[in-house]
């Protein structure tokens, strides 16, 4: 029996829920999902271009932090590099979602970062969601890109005219950044929409809450 048959299936269970409430693809791939293997160099990752519903346990992929494979048959995603790339600088990051998600990548295309507008946001998320700038998907270029963004300790960022990247201490918790980054973006592109003024939380609200995370995430 593999030592990765949990791992490998979570990744593979969240894909689907991702797939399924739209915001990663159901006929198309669209988008990459990975998990850390627990106190070890060690990533299960969704392979490239495969739908996830057309995907078993055995079909994710498991690779090394240099991207060896160590199980499975097919190519890992495109992005594998990004991945590593993160778990290499975050060490509180155990689980990687990139998606395609409608209102996060809208605000990703009009390059709009979204400040602090909520104290959930705030407290799970971070003081803002950054633009990552663009590069070509699997590119050297864009695994540097996240890396320089990655300093601010949030979870949740854009990449420009791509998608969205949610982070988290776990696969739970990187997944309902995820839905909690849709939601605040949602809301952010609605009230941009209405070409009111945006209020954001004020500066001590902010200090306060990065605080909070601080005791929370590191």
């Amino acid at each position: 029996m593999s030592n990765y048959n949990n791992i490998r299936r979570e990744v593979l269970e969240s894909s689907r829920w991702l797939a399924e409430h739209g915001y990663l693809g159901q006929l198309s791939s669209g988008g990459n999902i990975s998990a850390r293997m627990p106190g070890e160099k060690i990533v299960a990752i969704t392979p490239s271009g495969k739908p996830y519903f057309s995907l078993n346990a055995e079909d994710i992929c498991v690779i090394d932090f240099d991207l060896n494979a160590i199980e499975g048959s097919l190519a890992p995603s495109i992005e594998a590099a990004m991945h590593v790339g993160i778990y290499r600088q975050r060490s509180d990051v155990n689980a990687v979602i990139h998606t395609h998600q409608p209102f996060a990548s809208t605000l990703a295309i009009i390059n709009k970062p979204i400040p602090a507008l909520f104290d959930e946001i705030a407290v799970e998320v971070g003081h803002a969601v950054d633009i990552i700038p663009y590069a070509f998907s699997g590119s050297p270029e864009l695994v540097s890109n996240v890396a320089g963004k990655l300093a601010n300790a949030c979870h949740c960022y854009l990449i420009q005219n791509h998608g969205a990247l949610s982070l988290g201490t776990d696969m739970k918790r990187a997944m309902r950044n995820s839905e909690l980054l849709e939601n605040v973006a949602r809301i952010y592109c609605q009230a941009l929409a209405t070409g009111a003024a945006i209020d954001q939380l004020p500066p001590s609200a902010i200090d306060y809450f990065a605080d909070m995370r601080k005791s929370r995430f590191v």
